[in-house]
């Protein structure tokens, strides 16, 4: 029987990421999007059955990303959307997989590493079974998502929770609009550059879903390298490949007054995001891109 992959709100940079690796490996893949353009869209609004639920039958998987980005100012009306648009979206999923006469094989359900704690200095990494959970806009988000995920009954689906850190590639993403800014001076530590940042290349984000299916495992995985690294160091590799004429200074005054300009939270750049794929190492799998000079050294060279 013909592999079929489904992404839910599969439009943006991962979504593009896990049809271009499941094509090329001649996996029939379908596009659940609020704007249908490509023959391998297909119509959703992310909140109520319709059509769309058909092509969940006999799927091999469905991947659901669906989610506003947070790349946004906090404000009631971003952040009421960046929380219903994860909650409806994964609600009315589960609804369409118990409509299935045959539903999907797997269901990976989106979440966020910034589940965890900010992490200070040399504590350990968060991994799946001791990382630290609290209680913040960005916790708290990521905490309802995966309850309203866990609380869909699937008996005949396989359920994953994917905890994903930053996702660094060539064609979206944040990587290619850090790479400018580095390449313009803006690669020196952010605010000190003392706190952590987890990761993982686009490659192996793809690569990590495609060999859980093939485990036949379940739960909950930290979808990232297994060394993360301070914001001075990555910003040291950073302008290592940009090679800025010069390097400018990045004080925590500064990155506030940016955020707004840009209007985005300075958080996203300040959160110490210390993470450990204990649960996808503990199945086998090889990274192709452990370290972050691997990762920016392969990514760098097609955005130069």
């Amino acid at each position: 029987m013909e592999q079929k992959i489904i992404i839910a709100g599969g439009s943006g940079f991962l979504g593009n990421a896990l049809y271009q690796y499941y094509t090329a490996k001649g996996v029939l893949v379908k596009i659940l999007t609020r704007n249908p353009k490509k023959a391998d869209d297909v119509y959703w609004d992310g909140k109520t059955l319709g059509a769309w639920k058909n092509e969940l039958e006999n799927a091999t998987a469905l991947i659901n990303l669906a989610g506003k980005s947070v790349n946004c100012r906090y404000n009631k009306a971003n952040k009421r959307a960046i929380l219903s648009s994860r909650i409806d979206s994964t609600a009315i999923l589960g609804s369409a997989v118990r409509a299935c006469e045959v539903p999907p094989a797997y269901w990976f359900n989106s979440s966020t590493a910034t589940i965890y704690q900010h992490t200070n200095g040399d504590a350990p990494a968060n991994t799946e079974k001791e990382g630290k959970i609290g209680s913040d806009f960005s916790m708290n988000i990521a905490k309802d998502w995966e309850a309203v995920f866990n609380r869909q009954v699937t008996p005949n689906t396989k359920k994953v929770v994917l905890r994903t850190a930053i996702v660094y590639g060539k064609d979206g993403g944040a990587f290619p609009v850090v790479w400018q800014l580095a390449k313009r001076g803006l690669c020196s530590p952010q605010a000190g550059g003392q706190q952590w940042v987890s990761w993982i290349h686009e490659i192996d984000f793809c690569k990590a879903i495609d060999y859980i299916m093939a485990k036949e495992a379940t739960g909950i995985f930290n979808i990232c390298a297994p060394n993360p690294i301070t914001n001075k160091t990555f910003n040291e590799v950073l302008a290592k490949y940009a090679q800025p004429i010069i390097k400018l200074p990045q004080p925590k005054w500064l990155l506030q007054i940016g955020a707004i300009f840009i209007k985005t939270e300075v958080e996203l750049i300040l959160k110490s995001r210390k993470v450990y794929p204990a649960n996808l190492l503990a199945l086998g799998f090889k990274f192709d891109y452990e370290n972050v000079e691997d990762a920016i050294a392969n990514i760098s060279l097609k955005n130069r």
